[in-house]
């Protein structure tokens, strides 16, 4: 039981006083509706829940003979490089010639090539394949990562940090972020 004496303590006054009778006061109810507000707030309080991005991965053992083809005009390849420069081309690798920025004009990219891609096969969704090299950063692929949620890019990124073909390592060696 919670109490709260009020008693004047060890004090000796050399006046003589008429005794006072001790006070208490009982905390008891008070510390229990602490504890009931507490749970309340408690259990009536949201959690934020955390959100996930889906990705897409290569399947390493897959040897099936079906597998989903892209089409090259409807897909962006971002080569993540070293000295937070990005590489991006359309399209088969070797075939365009891919540009590198930085992480700040990344986002006009995306949003430009995902309106071509719109108009150009009548409402169809731009398909985004990450290529991380060796000299990324994991703050660069959380940045690309930030960059597809910002710019609403609905399909799952395709990952893909085994299959750099050597023509994207060509043109990366040659800019200097490989």
């Amino acid at each position: 039981m919670a109490e709260l004496d009020t008693s004047g303590g060890g004090k000796k006054d050399k006046k003589v006083r008429t005794k006072k009778a001790n006070t208490k006061v009982d905390l008891t109810a008070m510390v229990d509706l602490a504890f009931l507000l507490i749970t309340f707030f408690m259990l009536t309080t949201s959690l934020s829940k955390p959100i996930a991005m889906d990705i897409a991965k290569p399947d390493k053992d897959d040897k099936s003979t079906e597998r989903n083809e892209l089409r090259a005009s409807e897909t962006m390849t971002i080569l993540l490089g070293k000295n937070n420069k990005v590489a991006w081309y359309m399209g088969e690798a070797g075939k365009s010639k891919p540009n590198v920025e930085g992480f700040a004009e990344l986002r006009k990219s995306i949003l430009a090539n995902k309106k071509k891609v719109a108009e150009g096969t009548g409402g169809r969704q731009i398909i985004m394949v990450i290529k991380p090299t060796s000299g990324a950063t994991y703050k660069n692929f959380v940045d690309v990562m930030d960059e597809l949620a910002i710019t609403k890019i609905s399909t799952a990124p395709a990952i893909d940090d085994e299959n750099i073909t050597d023509a994207e390592k060509d043109f990366m060696k040659s800019a200097g972020i490989l």
